[in-house]
């Protein structure tokens, strides 16, 4: 019976000492509360020791935490909507007003989202779509992150930084804007083909005047050859009907022989013909014209 009552008082002496013991790892902090109210702050890792049952123990986390993204649709400046996914990274620096305003870390996120989308909201509603899209948004969460951190200090936390993971149009309006983008496209294509095809038209029209010019010189040049050599074969005739007029007159009706007797070819011709005088006797040709 004794032995079973040393035991007893064992257990409960271990116990006790359990509940008087906590310690606080190097990535934690710890409020001490007595009857709900604050008597320490612990903000160094260690062992300590609290009063079993009168004193209670709140452990917050020192390390930087942050929010998961949050989905939020928003209003630009040109009146588009967007999905926004926004995170944020911030750390409790004082642990008592963070406990007395928020409770813990499912509070704080909820209050700090809500703090974040609000000043974002306004910033997105001061910027164009497609500013927001290219440029601005790193600006934009910067200002974000400074218009938040005196709303995140009345909590006790102190915020690193904002940032917006991801960028969207809502599922009624992407159908619209990519009709809008196709039709951008084939009005930039339709330009792009206009001015290829005015090209294509003034590079025609410039080797067609170079051909018209090429051609016109041609002709000249072949125009003027043959006068050249018309005006040479004529005096080649004149000299040689010069020096024996029978011979070229003999010469000229054999060509007209040549070309007008053909086979099978009818002429009828008065018989005193010039044009037979060569197709008579020899004898009765004339003799030439002496020199």
């Amino acid at each position: 019976m004794k032995k079973s009552i040393v035991i007893g008082i064992l257990i409960v002496l271990v116990f006790v000492a359990l509940q008087s013991v906590y310690i606080v790892g190097e990535w934690r902090q710890g409020l001490v509360f007595q009857f709900g109210e604050p008597v320490r702050v612990v903000r160094d890792p260690g062992v300590y020791f609290k009063t079993p049952f009168i004193h209670e123990l709140v452990l917050l986390d020192k390390r930087i935490l942050g929010t998961a993204p949050q989905t939020a649709e928003y209003l630009t400046l040109d009146k588009k909507r967007l999905l926004v996914d926004h995170v944020s990274r911030w750390q409790i620096t004082d642990p008592l007003l963070f406990y007395r305003t928020v409770r813990n870390e499912t509070g704080a996120m909820a209050r700090l989202d809500q703090v974040i989308a609000g000043r974002l909201r306004e910033e997105i509603a001061n910027h164009n779509f497609i500013d927001i899209v290219r440029e601005k948004r790193e600006a934009i969460v910067a200002t974000v992150t400074d218009g938040t951190q005196e709303a995140a200090a009345s909590f006790g936390i102190k915020l690193l930084d904002t940032r917006i993971m991801r960028v969207d149009l809502p599922n009624e309006v992407q159908a619209s804007v990519f009709a809008r983008m196709q039709a951008e496209r084939e009005r930039i294509a339709k330009r792009y083909r206009a001015e290829g095809e005015e090209k294509a038209l003034e590079t025609r029209a410039a080797a067609d005047k170079q051909r018209e010019i090429i051609l016109a010189t041609a002709y000249s040049q072949s125009q003027s050859q043959r006068g050249e050599g018309d005006a040479r074969a004529a005096a080649i005739t004149a000299q040689a009907f010069s020096q024996d007029a029978e011979f070229y007159a003999l010469v000229r009706r054999l060509q007209v022989y040549e070309t007008i007797l053909g086979a099978g070819a009818k002429i009828m011709l008065p018989p005193k013909s010039d044009l037979l005088r060569y197709l008579e006797s020899p004898q009765l040709v004339p003799p030439a014209n002496p020199q």
